[in-house]
């Protein structure tokens, strides 16, 4: 039975794969790829604005003989600003246009490159505030203490600790169509899997207003979604006996991969 909630198709950066038998591929659609440029250019000026606030607060604030730590935090609040809005939007460019595993050096680089910024935006600047002579211990407590909060809030905000990668959307991508037949799944607004079935009792609940519809990819894009909803899976593979493989039979966990009481 359908679900009776509203169901909202997302419409474009879906991504393209490959039906081979041999290992899945999956590539971006070029209105991903411009959407994930611009984004990366956005995050890239802001990072350039974190940097800038920081070479200004190092070469300037710090070498007035009396610093003015009123000035000296406002820049550290705009350098934070620009690093962690960059950061937000380089992580979502990543998503619509993952690297490969297989390059280990740029997929390393362009994931964590926000905790980087934040380590370049901050770090100088933590050590020449504790090094001048022109602030006394309060002062450098003060302002230095607000610095390395704005680092650990830039780095965290800066750092991926799942990354996308090419071979996982294909390989997460391969099995919804493995399954189904078609790149075509459902997820929630605050749900943590993606779903066969609209009617999911995971995603079907009462605190549900709206169900979303699109590819795998799109999953991973606007909510970072990685995992298939086993109650989903199971079910397919009940209502379809003839097309189950002795591999999807495997025995699951007592309940491993469902959402819990409701997903929403």
């Amino acid at each position: 039975m359908a679900t009776k909630k509203n169901v909202v198709r997302v419409s474009d950066g879906e991504g393209s794969t490959s039906s081979a038998t041999s290992a899945p591929t999956w590539a971006p659609t070029p209105e991903a790829k411009g959407r994930a440029l611009r984004l990366r250019l956005f995050a890239a000026g802001l990072w350039a604005v974190a940097i800038g606030a920081e070479a200004v607060a190092i070469f300037w604030a710090l070498r007035q003989d009396a610093p003015n730590i009123g000035i000296l935090i406002g820049l550290i609040a705009v350098a934070a600003a620009g690093a962690i809005t960059g950061s937000l939007l380089w992580k979502k460019a990543n998503r619509l246009d993952p690297a490969s595993r297989e390059d280990t050096i740029r997929f390393f680089v362009q994931n964590q490159l926000g905790l980087i910024i934040a380590i370049i935006a901050f770090l100088p600047l933590i050590v020449m505030v504790f090094l001048n002579k022109d602030l006394d211990g309060k002062q450098k407590g003060i302002v230095g203490g607000i610095a390395i909060i704005a680092l650990a809030a830039a780095g965290f905000a800066g750092v991926d600790p799942n990354p996308p990668s090419i071979e996982e959307y294909a390989e997460q991508t391969q099995e919804v169509e493995a399954l189904t037949g078609s790149n075509h799944v459902y997820w929630t607004v605050s749900g943590s899997r993606y779903h066969l079935y609209d009617d999911c009792n995971h995603i079907n609940s009462e605190r549900t207003v709206e169900i979303f519809e699109g590819t795998v990819a799109q999953a991973r894009e606007l909510k970072n979604i990685t995992e298939l909803c086993k109650t989903c899976r199971d079910r397919w593979l009940r209502e379809n006996p003839a097309a189950v493989k002795p591999e999807d039979t495997e025995p699951q966990e007592p309940g491993d991969g469902d959402d819990g009481p409701a997903d929403d």
